[in-house]
């Protein structure tokens, strides 16, 4: 499959640059209409703010302006503020991502500025500027009075480069003469030796920052080999004074009355001199045919929220987009270990700029719904890295998928590579998911043995004891060197970090895993066997058989789901607590149900995957919809209430997550309670902090008072509440 992100100029009419050809600007808010035009959808995410320093993030390292990318660029950009007039003319940013990490170069690098006879132009003469977005482009209107209008706007061409265009309408009844130019500066790092790698220098037709090379595994990484650079169409002469810059167009815009001029310039981030070389025709391209450039956006953005509203109720469309936007600014195209397009977890906080396995299962679920091959295109990301049969490493990892993987390996300085644990097996659903929303079956041909050997590795590697139930585990690696360390490894492959069920303190810990054949060492299990994994387990047997099934493998398909059924017997059997009426993991030596350690939202997995009985769904829902237990002010905790360990502040401990908010509602569908499952959807869209608003969609939510915590802008939530907002 060609890249995605250099499917830029779709067929189709170039947009004009007369203001007739452009609806005005529309102001965030106001009534939710029932079309499904992009331009009813304007503002549907606060992007408004200027960073006074390089560190985009706050204490908690989230950063608090709200940034769009799009088509995989590693830059993004936000809107200036209508009270700040220092920052009008050009958009917030760039929002550059040095490797794996964000970084501003900028408050605003590009700032138009007009004059005309000698005297400098105020952008809002005429009145307040009006600063807002549609799907897929950031816009901003300017009145300088005496009928002279500017209108700004943003789209990316490609996974490198963003294009603005400058609109100069003349209303008047006389000529103008205006001559154009644009200033900016750096917004330097504090510390070094990240506060010294970018420098600026004038070019023919711009300017440029060019990186040195800076190697700080937790904060910074660049090779030397990176550059930002601002190409205008127009010829420009630039003069670079330290670390600000001004660029004078050479030719004035001559506007007699009632006519419209464009100024154009592209905006590029490039990590190596190869990628500077592809990119060129791209920038050369969108300065050449800008309209085709946005008309190609339009065309591409429309039929994104067109699938992405579809069957959603018109008052949760706008959530549905900010769905979308979310997702697509988290979209990363390939660059350095990152193989193919992918999704990252937010561009927001300081740590997530990678692609993680069990986000990238839920997100391409989410994104199958308006990008089908962008969906498929993420997974792709992940099984790029799956440890191969002939691995001279690791070969007893041999079909595993690593829980996370960045720009960098360990081999160049990348910390934030993980292969110290897998996360749960959700490939074959995430893969049947994306095949029912394109039907194409050349990705199932291609992914069924991929997932075949993910799935195989959970047996042969995590089941310590051979009985059919699975633990989760760590792997053979130099990080997991000593039983405290991979008890945190195990911890994190259940992807639910601190758990109260995974608790030291409460004697969970692990063993080792030899093989049945030679005896060598193959990796750890917990002393717990998750309710869960082998729900996961036992819908991935469902999933592969219904891949196999597509694919014409009649015999594979029957020997799967008889596999799955032993799996859901055995868990309904063993795993569930019918004094209690909810699941619980149970302890790996004698099968104790682990009662002791309260109620967890993953008890509400065998409904999600089919394991449970009837009478076991009637039980769970009773608990789930119980204001005692997991019917909070906002539902699905974590943590039932009822439980010793229920803290509404902690990660795993009862804040809620959208994702299992997600397996909840699927549940309770799977099992014939539609009215419970709307009335879940209902209480989440109508407490959860922001949600329904232009706010940001978190991370997670504190299930007491429904505020938002933790990472903004966070993809697996975006991604399940789409499908969520049907229901």
């Amino acid at each position: 499959m060609s890249r995605l992100s250099r499917r830029t100029f779709l067929a189709a009419t170039a947009v004009g640059t007369t203001a007739a050809a452009l609806p005005p600007v529309a102001r965030a808010g106001g009534t939710t209409p029932k079309a499904s035009s992009r331009h009813d959808y304007a503002g549907v995410l606060d992007l408004r703010g200027v960073p006074a320093a390089a560190y985009p993030g706050d204490a908690h390292d989230n950063n608090p302006v709200n940034v769009f990318a799009d088509l995989g660029a590693w830059h993004a950009y936000a809107l200036p503020t209508e009270s700040d007039p220092a920052s009008h003319g050009g958009f917030t940013g760039p929002l550059y991502i040095a490797q794996e990490y964000p970084w501003w170069l900028s408050a605003g690098f590009s700032r138009l500025r007009l004059s005309e006879s000698g005297h400098d132009l105020d952008l809002s003469g005429g009145g307040e500027p009006v600063f807002t977005s549609l799907p897929g482009t950031l816009c901003q209107e300017y009145d300088l009075g005496s009928g002279l209008t500017v209108r700004l706007d943003l789209v990316f061409a490609g996974s490198r480069t963003a294009l603005v265009r400058a609109l100069l309408t003349n209303r008047g009844p006389a000529r103008r003469t205006l001559h154009a130019s644009w200033t900016g500066s750096l917004l330097r790092p504090a510390d070094a030796p990240q506060s010294t790698a970018a420098h600026l220098a004038a070019s023919s037709d711009g300017v440029v920052a060019d990186f040195a090379r800076v190697r700080e595994t937790w904060d910074f990484l660049t090779d030397g080999t990176e550059r930002f650079a601002v190409t205008h169409r127009r010829p420009v002469r630039t003069e670079v004074d330290g670390d600000a810059y001004q660029t004078e167009a050479l030719e004035p815009v001559v506007l007699d009355a009632g006519r419209t001029a464009a100024l154009h310039w592209a905006e590029t981030y490039t990590f190596t001199a190869a990628e500077r070389a592809r990119e060129a025709a791209t920038v050369a391209r969108a300065l050449d045919e800008p309209g085709r450039v946005f008309a190609a956006n339009a065309a591409r953005w429309k039929g994104y929220v067109t699938r992405a509203v579809a069957g959603v109720p018109d008052e949760r469309r706008r959530t549905a987009v900010k769905c979308v936007q979310t997702l697509v600014t988290n979209w990363r195209s390939p660059a350095g270990r990152i193989l193919h397009d992918a999704v990252t977890p937010s561009l927001s906080y300081k740590w997530f700029s990678g692609v993680w396995a069990w986000d990238t299962w839920k997100q391409a679920v989410g994104t199958a719904r308006f990008a089908p091959d962008l969906a498929a295109a993420q997974i792709r990301s992940m099984f790029d890295h799956q440890i191969p049969h002939d691995s001279p490493v690791r070969p007893q990892d041999a079909g595993m998928v690593p829980d996370c993987v960045f720009y960098n390996d360990p081999g160049t300085g990348g910390g934030n590579w993980n292969e110290r644990n897998s996360k749960p097996p959700l490939a074959a659903w995430s893969v049947w998911e994306v095949y029912r929303a394109g039907r194409d079956k050349a990705f199932l041909r291609e992914m069924y043995p991929k997932l075949l050997a993910y799935h195989d590795w959970w047996y042969r590697d995590r089941d310590h004891d051979g009985n059919g139930l699975a633990e989760y585990g760590a792997t053979v690696d130099p990080a997991n060197d000593n039983a405290e360390d991979t008890r945190q490894a195990a911890a994190w492959e259940s992807g639910m970090d601190d758990a109260p069920r995974f608790d030291a303190a409460l004697g969970t810990t692990v063993v080792a895993n030899t093989s049945r054949t030679d005896g060598s060492r193959l990796g750890y299990s917990l002393t717990q066997q998750s309710v869960d994994l082998n729900s996961y387990l036992a819908a991935d047997k469902q999933y592969l058989a219904d891949i196999a099934s597509a694919l014409g493998h009649r015999g594979a398909a029957r020997t799967l789901r008889s596999q799955a059924e032993v799996v859901r017997r055995a868990v309904c059997s063993t795993m569930y607590d019918a004094d209690g009426g909810w699941f619980h993991d149970t302890d790996l030596t004698d099968g104790t149900r682990l009662t002791a350690r309260g109620r967890g939202i993953e008890g509400v997995i065998p409904l999600w995957s089919g394991t449970a009985t009837a009478r076991q769904a009637a039980a769970v829902r009773r608990l789930l919809l119980d204001p005692d237990e997991f019917a909070a002010f906002l539902p699905c905790p974590t943590v039932a209430r009822s439980s010793p360990y229920f803290d509404p502040e902690g990660y795993w401990r009862g804040l809620v997550w959208l994702d299992h908010v997600y397996f909840t509602v699927e549940g309770l569908r799977r099992h014939g309670y539609d009215d419970d499952a709307r009335a879940v959807v209902d209480r989440l869209l109508a407490h959860a902090g922001g949600l329904t608003t232009d706010a940001p969609i978190a991370e997670n939510y504190q299930p007491l008072t429904g505020q938002a915590r933790n990472s903004t802008n966070f993809s697996w939530s975006a991604a399940l509440l789409l499908p969520m907002l049907a229901v």
